[in-house]
């Protein structure tokens, strides 16, 4: 089997997430314009290989013994932020904090949430991604989704948003978005921003190697209204620690690579804290973290 020019064998996908575990995948390639997403799309599918994209990688746990697939990340024309009157037109490897802070830039307001989602406006409509009162679904007006057998543009309506997930399927990969803004004041939108960039200081860990929320937050009523980081807190789960890996010590639904953490030690950690909530609440945590490969939950059945 010949691959594409430009896709590389045997690629390292830890240094490509936060949270530096995980081994390498089967291809990678970076594709920077629509039409060669396509090709490498319908090449994987030609071939039978799987697709994933990493993003930003903030979110992202890979296998210790790598991705038998392609992995992409893009690049040029699919991570640029433009303007378009009060449209916001971004490219779905562009970061969501770099679109905010462009569109405060240019006096547009509606998207100052993205400042505190440490990943892609791909990944964001993936996986209906929202912080501190903001909702994707508000601002976003269309999304260009590629598969192997072409692209097709879809609005929210038909995206299937649901807490924390959307019905995109593996394979189909968002390539650019539409957000339908306002058009406002750029100090005051950058005020709005410089004060949820100071939420997220005090209330969850930076510069460190960690990725974003662990578990959803339980609409179980068992739960009593808590959040899945408190529930692991009074569950005794903050700082806890499995090998290289611990809940940090600032947000307890944050995990931190302690130095030589594996993706086996995440897990498994990940694993603990969710019998312990359970053991405690009755609640049965699930995981908000994305996978690429076979990463296996220990211990994962739950009785209710």
């Amino acid at each position: 089997m010949s691959e594409p020019p430009g896709v590389e064998r045997d690629f390292s996908l830890a240094r490509l997430t936060t949270v530096r575990t995980g081994g390498p995948a089967d291809f990678f390639a970076r594709p920077d314009s629509e039409a060669r997403l396509l090709e490498l799309l319908a090449w994987a599918s030609g071939e039978g290989i799987e697709v994933g994209v990493v993003g930003s990688g903030s979110n992202l746990l890979v296998a210790d013994d790598g991705y038998r697939g392609l992995a992409l990340k893009l690049d040029g024309k699919l991570a640029t932020i433009e303007r378009d009157g009060d449209h916001l037109l971004c490219g779905g490897g562009a970061r969501l904090p770099s679109a905010a802070a462009k569109a405060a830039g240019w006096g547009l307001s509606g998207i100052e949430f993205g400042i505190n989602i440490p990943g892609t406006v791909g990944g964001a409509v993936k996986m209906n991604a929202n912080a501190y009162g903001g909702e994707l679904a508000r601002s976003l007006e269309w999304v260009d989704v590629c598969t192997a057998s072409g692209r097709d543009r879809r609005t929210p309506e038909t995206l299937g948003f649901q807490y924390r997930r959307s019905d995109l399927a593996p394979g189909e990969v968002v390539s650019s978005a539409s957000f339908g803004l306002t058009a406002g004041e750029p100090d005051a939108i950058r005020a709005t921003l410089a004060e949820m960039r100071g939420m997220r200081r005090e209330a969850q860990p930076s510069g460190i190697k960690t990725f974003g929320s662990t578990f959803k937050n339980p609409e179980d009523e068992r739960a009593g209204g808590r959040t899945a980081g408190q529930l692991l807190e009074e569950a005794g789960c903050r700082g806890l620690t499995v090998g290289g890996a611990r809940f940090s010590e600032v947000h307890a639904n944050f995990v931190e690579n302690a130095g030589d953490a594996t993706t086996a030690d995440v897990v498994a950690l990940m694993a603990e804290g969710r019998r312990r909530v359970h053991e405690r609440f009755g609640v049965a945590l699930e995981p908000e973290v994305q996978v690429l490969g076979d990463v296996r939950w220990p211990n994962w059945e739950l009785e209710s």
